[in-house]
């Protein structure tokens, strides 16, 4: 306490030996010492430092960013037109009951409408394997199979359901014998309950068949007196899978008889022999397994190849005797 007095003492007795310079100090108040009570420490006074606030910066303008929208090339528009072209939408005549029947055609898309918690079911032909099945959106779609029937009658059935409405994306399925495109959009309660195709290609095939079938069982002319049928001929050279099986005539016209291969085949032409042995092509009619020749001839070849060629040669066995006793032979 005595030390602290002292010091204030010593700073006052200072201050009149300062005033005498040239360049005179303003007089500094000082605070007076806090006095503690008796009997306890004498404990420094801090006074509080007053800190400013941070003041707030001003905002920093931002220019928005401006995207320039950018047309679609010509290109994009083509696959667009394309798209909305080969598109085919559910029609009313197209409905047997509940499930909407397409023609199919090779490149078409075919529309399909689900709805959530409804499964659409997507009928394949009977007898149809399926290789692959693959969607754009495997997330919000949900995407199954299974199967009906057995042995020939055996479908398979893809199930389809969206999970929300507003929803679009593709489907595409690869079988052994095709491959389908869809289009797939959903709503919120419209669903189509079943689709499925008939295939016009196959039935026209078909057609084709059964007509083959009829003209190879038809008879190869009318007409034809069996007592005048000659098969007095020889059949000869190499053996290649259209070997004629056999060869005769009516008097008037030439039949030779192919195995049933010759109409999955290539057909080799006919060529007629000459009196010196040079070969002229004839002209002749194709009938079921038949060629219908309108003349006779002594000796013909039928030639198929370009390299190595197969020659099947077709010889009439009686042509000597009837030289012999003054016949001829064309």
């Amino acid at each position: 306490m005595k030390a602290i007095l002292l010091g204030a003492t010593m700073l006052v007795a200072a201050v009149p030996a300062y005033a005498q310079t040239a360049t005179p100090m303003p007089t500094l108040p000082v605070p007076a010492p806090a006095i503690p009570a008796p009997g306890t420490a004498a404990i420094p006074s801090l006074a509080p430092v007053a800190v400013a606030p941070p003041q707030p910066s001003a905002p920093i303008a931002v220019a928005p960013v401006r995207y320039r929208k950018v047309p679609p090339s010509p290109a994009e528009l083509r696959v667009r037109a394309a798209n909305r072209l080969a598109t085919r939408d559910p029609q009313a005549r197209a409905f047997v009951n509940a499930a909407q029947v397409y023609p199919f055609s090779d490149g078409v898309l075919y529309r399909l409408f689900a709805a959530p918690e409804r499964v659409t079911d997507i009928a394949l032909q009977p007898g149809e394997t399926v290789i692959s099945v693959a969607a754009g959106d495997t997330v919000r779609w949900t995407v199954g199979d299974t199967t009906s029937g057995a042995g020939e009658t055996r479908r398979v059935h893809i199930l389809v359901k969206p999970f929300s409405p507003g929803l679009s994306t593709n489907l595409i399925i690869t079988t052994d014998r095709r491959a389908y495109h869809l289009q797939m959009d959903s709503t919120s309660a419209t669903a189509m309950a079943a689709l499925s195709w008939t295939y016009p290609q196959d039935e026209l095939i078909a057609i084709r068949r059964a007509a083959e079938q009829d003209r190879a069982a038809a008879p190869v002319a009318t007409g034809l007196a069996v007592e005048q049928l000659q098969f007095g001929y020889a059949i000869t050279g190499d053996n290649p899978p259209w070997r004629p099986l056999r060869a005769f005539d009516d008097g008037r016209q030439t039949f030779i008889e192919f195995p049933a291969s010759i109409a999955v085949g290539e057909a080799p032409p006919l060529f007629v022999l000459g009196p010196t042995g040079d070969a002229q092509l004839v002209n002749y009619r194709v009938s079921g397994r038949f060629y219908v020749v309108d003349r006779l001839f002594g000796a013909a070849e039928l030639r198929l190849g370009e390299k190595k060629q197969s020659i099947v040669r077709i010889t009439r066995t009686d042509s000597e005797r009837k030289r012999r006793r003054g016949g001829r032979v064309s």
